[in-house]
């Protein structure tokens, strides 16, 4: 029932760079912008691109936001540069180019943007618009965390516990995970359950573990969710609490937290049995890509609890667990199909 892996580097390019102004201010007074950006005023320029981009006090326009950005950016604006970059990667108002998102999101670092640094990272991780190489990637993450820019944090603590690009190093990963949570960042106190769960650069503490996945979930993370509903039914023996925090896995998007609280539904551990509403959870975790799910569907088909039964059905779930990679689905479906018991 346990899922307590650590998360991939989060290598994605982020929400735009938000100008000195205030948006909300800006949307509802677009004319003063727009003067100060004619009139030159570099931050005016990259406040007005985002009005466009958004269609907020303005018309939506794609094309005209690319060309406030690279007036802002050319003006000295370095998130103007950082956002223009972002629509080169996106292809977004302009012709998709990762060579000159890479210029781009370059000139931002060097103006001291710090999102124009982590997207480099990202760029130099990934390969893309650049060569790859994860010295560089790591060097660029670096700046960006050190300027406070969290994700740069959480992609520093990635690397150092896989080694990608410097020596495994749990202890790093730690701290940089830790310096990404204390930051906002809920991916970073998601691994640093993970860690104390393991007992991974730090001394295994399952009540450190149990805070850090509550912050994670409280912030959003379905995979925190899960992972405390986890810890509530293996470690702190309470089902009652352990099929809330499924329930919240689920509605997150978790499909193994829809497996789980179809079990205790279909037990009724921790919560009144309803066979029913186990059948309704194992078909979304299973369409979710849950081979669990599948498994559990293809059982309630087989023997008709909460549904008729239908062999056909069966073998199909069984049959879809055994794709997901899951042996069990395999053998439960050459059982069925052979008569075997």
């Amino acid at each position: 029932m346990t899922v307590r892996l650590l998360l991939h580097a989060f290598m994605v390019f982020g929400a735009l760079v938000s100008a000195v102004m205030s948006p909300s201010k800006a949307a509802d007074q677009p004319q003063p912008v727009k003067a100060a950006c004619e009139k030159g005023a570099a931050t005016a320029c990259n406040s007005l691109g985002l009005l466009y981009l958004k269609g907020e006090g303005v018309k939506q326009d794609d094309a005209r936001a690319a060309a406030l950005f690279r007036k802002a950016c050319d003006g000295g604006d370095a998130s103007g540069c950082s956002n223009l970059g972002v629509m080169y990667a996106e292809g977004i108002g302009i012709p998709q180019d990762d060579v000159q998102a890479a210029a781009f999101s370059r000139k931002a670092c060097d103006g001291g943007s710090m999102k124009g640094c982590f997207n480099l990272g990202v760029m130099y991780g990934e390969g893309t618009g650049v060569q790859q190489d994860d010295l560089e990637a790591i060097d660029f993450y670096r700046q960006a965390c050190d300027g406070g820019h969290v994700k740069g944090c959480y992609n520093l603590g990635v690397m150092y516990a896989e080694g990608i690009g410097v020596p495994q190093d749990d202890a790093q990963a730690v701290a940089f995970s830790r310096k990404a949570c204390d930051g906002g960042n809920v991916r970073g106190c998601y691994n640093l359950g993970v860690m104390y769960a393991e007992g991974a650069g730090v001394p295994q503490d399952d009540v450190q573990a149990t805070d850090f996945y509550r912050k994670a979930c409280d912030g959003g993370n379905a995979r925190g969710c899960y992972n405390l509903g986890v810890m509530y039914t293996e470690v702190q023996q309470d089902n009652f609490q352990a099929a809330d925090f499924y329930r919240k896995a689920c509605d997150g998007g978790s499909a193994r937290g829809c497996s789980n609280l179809g079990v205790m539904y279909a037990q009724g551990t921790g919560i009144k049995q309803d066979d029913i509403r186990a059948v309704n959870l194992y078909r979304k975790a299973c369409d979710a890509g849950d081979a669990k799910g599948c498994i559990q569907l293809g059982m309630v088909y087989q023997v008709g609890r909460g549904i008729k039964p239908d062999d056909a059905e069966a073998l199909k779930y069984y049959g879809k667990a055994c794709d997901l990679r899951e042996p069990k689905g395999c053998s439960h479906y050459a059982k069925l199909k052979t008569g075997r018991r």
